[in-house]
């Protein structure tokens, strides 16, 4: 059955409708169609458009077929053209006469507007779970490896000496900013469309703050046109989605490296790791691997929904219907990758003695011992040529600074002192950067603090 079939004399064409309907995907948001005409009929007979009884036998008869949808005793039947269409027509059935009035005062347009944003915003609180549970399992490694002493890199080359946990906290502000990201997301879609009829309201006196608060809405959208025709906030959500898959995607190109024979980092728990049909020795971090690939799925998401919207005039066009499979996808492929990123974070082992021995190599330190010369009154131009030199001089002879003899150091500049090795030890390296934000144990202390804080006051519902 279709609602709209009055006007018309012969049957859709069978790959028109198929080409057409969307019930084969927007049935996943059977509940929030389900909740929004249950608050519709609600305000219905709040403005004396239902009388009791009928708002009441809607209501009930709605409330029946979400729980046997939910049981598993009614099926959703995807012959109708979309998840709008069943839901009435079944409760016509269930219910006979009133079940027609129910669309009193809206449209489909409307409709899945308001489903769309019941169901964004459902997902926007799972995804912010998701993001604090990752949060919380890299500020545990923050504190547990302030004194895990590793190189830092820059270019994919050794740069200076950090800890772990100044690593980690890196990307504890980038899925940090994940986490604000979705609330900022969630506050500025949180209107509710329904009352927009198809684009231009409607005669009927409905009262459209009323059924907002009875959603959850901080009120009704203030301008019809907009509030069926708006698909900014998936736009949005896409966006903040493709940059924590960035993020994640980034960490998870780190736990390959560090992964490998060459590095020996971490070792990856068996539960997420897979290996070869020829090679036996091989255990491979398909999972991070898999993230990292995945990211590309969001991004298209993205790509898709900003191309259908870039040309469309307003009001609503059936275009928009194109905004959901991919946003859908979006979603279960972001939430998956947050909990496999997260478990696997919780079960990787961090091999200390490998990190601290890549830290001594490298030259990590030839920048303190360039400011060992500065604080003993060289230039800093002319210190940065001296410590070349000696890093040259180092790499002739296959060893580390620290291996120098004083002789050596004292060959190239007699400014160098028996106090330049502490200087240039991987812990003075390290421990002597204290300004916040830095490596060193003292400031580490101080952002583990802010984030134990942030985390404490963290809004996980809304």
């Amino acid at each position: 059955m279709k609602l709209w079939g009055g006007r018309f004399t012969k049957p859709t064409n069978q790959l028109v409708h198929e080409f057409n309907a969307s019930i084969g995907f927007d049935q996943v948001f059977y509940v929030q169609d389900i909740q929004g005409s249950i608050a519709h009929a609600k305000m219905l007979t709040k403005q004396g458009l239902l009388t009791d009884n009928e708002g009441l036998q809607i209501q009930e008869g709605l409330q029946s077929i979400l729980d046997d949808l939910q049981s598993g005793d009614l099926q959703i039947d995807t012959s109708y053209e979309d998840i709008h269409s069943f839901v009435e027509a079944t409760l016509t059935m269930r219910i006979g006469e009133p079940g027609k009035k129910l669309h009193t005062g809206r449209s489909r347009n409307d409709q899945v507007a308001l489903d769309m944003r019941l169901y964004t915003r459902d997902q926007i609180i799972l995804l912010h779970e998701l993001c604090f549970d990752v949060l919380s399992t890299i500020h545990d490694i923050m504190k547990n490896h302030t004194e895990t002493f590793m190189p830092g890199f820059t270019h994919l080359q050794k740069a200076q000496p950090v800890t772990l946990a100044h690593h980690m906290g890196a990307y504890f502000e980038m899925f940090k900013r994940d986490s604000q990201r979705l609330e900022d997301i969630y506050t500025r879609m949180n209107v509710c469309p329904l009352g927009s009829g198809a684009m231009a309201g409607t005669t009927y006196p409905l009262d459209r703050e009323y059924t907002a608060s009875l959603l959850g809405f901080d009120g009704p959208c203030l301008n019809s046109m907009d509030g069926v025709s708006d698909r900014d906030y998936l736009i949005e959500l896409l966006s903040a989605m493709a940059t924590m898959m960035m993020h994640m995607s980034r960490l998870s190109e780190e736990i390959i490296i560090w992964n490998s024979n060459e590095y020996q980092f971490i070792e990856l728990d068996d539960t997420f790791s897979t290996g070869s049909s020829i090679m036996p020795q091989k255990k491979n971090p398909d999972i991070a691997e898999l993230i990292r690939g995945k990211t590309g799925r969001v991004y298209g998401a993205l790509t898709s929904l900003l191309t259908t919207m870039k040309g469309i005039p307003l009001a609503y066009n059936k275009d928009m219907q194109e905004d959901k499979e991919g946003v859908f996808d979006a979603i279960r492929t972001t939430k998956g990758c947050l909990q496999l990123l997260n478990d696997m974070l919780k079960t990787t082992t961090f091999n200390k003695d490998n990190m601290k021995k890549s830290a001594t190599g490298g030259f990590t330190n030839a920048t303190d011992a360039a400011d060992y010369l500065v604080n003993h009154g060289v230039p800093f131009r002319d210190a940065h040529g001296i410590i070349g030199t000696l890093v040259l001089k180092a790499i002739q002879e296959n060893c580390a600074l620290d291996d120098l003899s004083l002789a050596q150091f004292q060959e190239v500049s007699p400014v160098f002192q028996e106090d330049i090795y502490e200087a240039i030890s991987l812990e003075t390296c390290v421990n002597k950067r204290v300004t916040l934000g830095a490596p060193g144990k003292k400031a580490m202390i101080q952002v583990i603090a802010v984030n134990e804080q942030y985390l404490k006051t963290f809004k996980k519902d809304y």
